[in-house]
């Protein structure tokens, strides 16, 4: 077999994985990535899946709390598909999410087209093809049994857990003059019986948000993908990972930048 039908392979378990609610134990040995570029050959598989373009890209581990929980050595990108976008307020099912969490996240959305190229981006390059910072929750899941010990190539394989995506509002164009590492953001979990809070900031997204963004463009540049105009990236959980269950309302408060909120069911 090519490397090319191995990685079309390993794509078909994890998305029909992912569609049945069904988990696997590991992929099959001619699918298995042992490479992060092994990884991102088997994901690129699931564009063909959706029936529109990408709608975006979300960054897993970007902590390192994060990254020691999942055993890998830095951050992870995987694609956010137009299908699992969620509006705010709305309810989502939790019907086969082994993970059962909410992530608070920065999100940014590009105004016009970052290529890949040889040379890294700069900072200033990136920011300056930002349209938009919006306050967002990623409700991530694994198709793996045990994804805290399948290893990072896996867990690229497996789309970096992406799963449900809630993009809130357009914050106000100020958050450019502001320090977003030192912004507070505030999350409530209501339940039928139960209620919490749990408060962080951007310092927990690889120090900064902005600077996940440009980890996330050079990550894509290295593998010859661009980061086109209209696409989101939301850049990792900036508030400890909220459990929650059927019933659950979900509200994450990013102050001035505004809020957004989504509710579960069964």
């Amino acid at each position: 077999m090519t490397e090319k039908i191995e990685s079309k392979r390993g794509s078909d378990l994890l998305w029909n994985a992912w569609n049945d609610h069904a988990v696997l134990d590991r992929l099959p040995d001619d699918c298995r990535p042992t490479r992060r570029a092994d990884g991102y050959a088997v994901q690129q598989h699931i564009e063909a899946r959706s029936h529109t373009t990408l709608y975006g890209w979300k960054i897993a581990a970007t902590s390192v709390a994060g990254q020691k929980h999942i055993g890998v050595t830095g951050p992870l990108a995987g694609r956010l598909l137009r299908e699992r976008v969620a509006d705010v307020g709305a309810t989502l099912s939790l019907n086969g999410n082994r993970m059962a969490v909410a992530e608070a996240e920065f999100a940014f959305r590009m105004r016009h087209d970052l290529p890949s190229r040889s040379a890294p981006y700069s900072f200033a390059e990136v920011m300056d093809a930002v349209g938009s910072l919006h306050p967002s929750i990623e409700v991530p899941d694994s198709r793996y049994a045990d994804f805290v010990t399948a290893g990072e190539a896996q867990l690229i394989a497996d789309n970096a857990c992406a799963h449900e995506f809630v993009e809130g509002p357009v914050a106000p164009n100020t958050w450019r003059d502001m320090d977003l590492a030192a912004h507070a953001v505030h999350a409530t979990v209501d339940g039928t019986s139960r209620r919490y809070e749990r408060s962080g900031s951007g310092a927990a997204v690889l120090g900064d948000p902005r600077d996940a963004l440009v980890w996330l463009v050079n990550e894509l540049s290295s593998l010859h993908i661009a980061l086109r105009a209209g696409q989101i990236v939301t850049t990792g959980a900036c508030i400890a990972p909220l459990e929650v269950a059927p019933g659950d309302h979900v509200r994450a408060d990013f102050g001035v930048l505004g809020s957004v909120d989504v509710r579960f069911a069964d």
